[in-house]
């Protein structure tokens, strides 16, 4: 720490001419070499002696040999930056791959623990362009306003993908059309615009705040080293499993949820409570939703699986049983069954954004 910044510079250039001579010591001749080794000499010597003068000049001496040697053309600068660009690349892919993937919260099934897209619906019209800029980056909040210029009657409501993350809906009329950035369940439950309905010109079809779902880091290689544990917040994919149709454009969906039911476990839902074994869930997370304090409401029974109180259901091998939060509004293996292993893409570790009051690791 106590090295000048001129002494830290030259050795720098030395180890840089020292790797660039063997590097290129096949393609340098006889005197080229001698010159780069003798202005390598010079400075080490320079440095040696502490002396500020000898040090700049044969610093100069030698990165201006080095320049003679390997002159900087713009097609080297674009390899260069290609280069960096490319590794980022690499990088993030690997990441995504084995370590982190993010994934975002499309639906109200984990609510309130994790939040997906809400609609706000509202008369008043939406605040200044700076406030609404703000309120994007640190809530996620969009605003929609949506006004009928023709007597018309709603047709369709299509969904429209962007980037395969963002979901928006194609609103159509007899008459016009809108493109609005919410997705066509949010338009129906909260703003309550459905196929059929009739709006006079000048009327409000959706006006108010959208607020985006959380957006979540899964973490992907822990499941390969342990056994998921009952309780995470987990990812799976829902291939081949009967009852969850896939997207045309996208596949099959992710879903998230909570791990209720390992291989082996037996289960019982008396609501509010979930049974494990024959005793009440343990964990802060099924602690929290058999509370049935407002805003959670406890478990519900199912429809296919766990439909009745006295009735159990035991879960396979190499099979893992999933529930939302939301229990009395969640599609989940209470109506299609257990996740199979192969399934599994990791567990819900952090919510990145928005800056909300579920920024943090998930539990």
């Amino acid at each position: 720490m106590f090295t000048s910044r001129q002494v830290k510079h030259s050795k720098l250039l030395l180890r840089h001419a020292q790797k660039y001579l063997r590097y290129n010591t096949d393609r340098l001749s006889d005197p080229q070499r001698k010159e780069i080794g003798a202005g390598m000499e010079n400075l080490k010597a320079a440095v040696q002696k502490r002396d500020r003068n000898q040090i700049d000049t044969a610093a100069e001496s030698l990165d201006h040999k080095m320049h003679q040697l390997t002159p900087m053309t713009w097609e080297s600068h674009w390899r260069e930056n290609c280069e960096v660009i490319l590794v980022a690349i690499v990088v993030a892919v690997g990441i995504r791959s084995y370590f982190l993937q993010p994934f975002k919260i499309p639906t109200g099934s984990m609510q309130p623990t994790l939040n997906g897209i809400i609609g706000h619906p509202t008369a008043a019209p939406a605040p200044n362009l700076l406030r609404q800029v703000a309120e994007f980056f640190v809530l996620g909040r969009n605003y929609i306003n949506v006004v009928s210029a023709e007597d018309d009657r709603v047709e369709q409501v299509v969904p429209k993908k962007f980037a395969f993350f963002f979901t928006l809906s194609r609103l159509v009329c007899e008459k016009q059309s809108f493109l609005v950035y919410a997705p066509p369940e949010t338009l129906r439950q909260d703003f309550k615009v459905l196929p059929g309905n009739r709006y006079k010109r000048g009327d409000v079809i959706a006006r108010g705040a959208v607020d985006t779902g959380d957006q979540v880091f899964v973490d992907k290689c822990s499941y390969n080293f342990v056994k998921p544990h009952r309780g995470d917040v987990f990812v799976f994919r829902t291939d081949h499993i009967f009852g969850i149709p896939e997207d045309p454009e996208t596949g099959a969906p992710f879903f998230i949820k909570r791990l209720a039911g390992t291989p082996g476990d037996t289960l019982r839902i008396e609501a509010p409570l979930l049974y494990v074994n024959g005793e009440p869930a343990e964990g802060f997370g099924f602690r929290r939703v058999m509370a049935a304090k407002f805003p959670y409401r406890g478990y519900a029974p199912g429809r296919d699986y766990l439909a009745e109180a006295d009735k159990t259901f035991q879960v396979p091998e190499y099979n893992y049983f999933a529930m939302g939060d939301n229990s009395y509004n969640s599609y989940d293996s209470r109506w299609w069954g257990p996740v199979p292993e192969e399934n599994l893409v990791g567990r819900g570790l952090f919510v990145y954004w928005p800056f909300n009051r579920h920024w943090g690791l998930i539990r």
